[in-house]
């Protein structure tokens, strides 16, 4: 028996087909994977990202229309990515909203401009949760320390840079510095942070 294209097991799926909804998910995880893993979220698991992807996902399965569409593939492939980014960017705006009014990792503790370093906003951060107070602080405090050890002046600048949520294009053109430059510094921090155990 011939596999069903997208656009077949799409059409199954409308009618209630539930095995083709799990054939269709299972033919684009790897997708989703691949995609999730192109991106990181200091403080959130890989899996977080993959979550997002498959949400993204579900979205284009619900949303494709062939008619507008061209194919299932490349509209997926768009809804995944598009997810993983909205999901980056509110976590970045929402949780790390310290992280993103800050450049340096070193430089003192009151600037000209009068914003505080990195680690000294994130000591101010107030949570409901006592518990989460103490461990999330720790945690954070840990991790700040393992990045200052490891990562680079350009390394830093670059991440401190995209979580402000600027794409490698806008990161290039800020520190003035090749497209390919940017993307190596950020796998580099990728790696330094898949290292970190805490």
């Amino acid at each position: 028996m011939p596999t069903p294209t997208d656009e077949q097991l799409l059409a199954r799926i409308r009618e209630g087909d539930s095995d083709a909804e799990r054939l269709l998910y299972e033919r684009y995880k790897q997708l989703v994977r691949s995609r999730a893993h192109s991106y990181f979220l200091i403080g959130a698991d890989h899996e977080d990202l993959v979550q997002e992807g498959m949400l993204g996902l579900y979205k284009a399965v619900c949303e494709y229309d062939e008619e507008k569409a061209a194919s299932f593939k490349s509209f997926a492939e768009l809804c995944v990515t598009r997810q993983i980014l909205s999901a980056i960017k509110n976590a970045t705006r929402k949780k790390h909203t310290p992280l993103n009014h800050y450049v340096s990792l070193n430089s003192s503790p009151v600037e000209a401009d009068g914003e505080l370093t990195l680690l000294d906003t994130m000591r101010s951060l107030r949570v409901a949760d006592p518990e989460e107070v103490v461990i999330g602080r720790e945690n954070f405090e840990r991790m700040m320390l393992y990045l200052e050890k490891t990562l680079s002046p350009m390394e830093r600048r670059v991440l401190s840079l995209y979580l402000d949520g600027l794409s490698y294009p806008q990161i290039a053109a800020r520190i003035e510095k090749p497209l390919k430059s940017v993307d190596n510094a950020m796998q580099r921090v990728k790696r330094k942070l898949e290292q970190y155990r805490g």
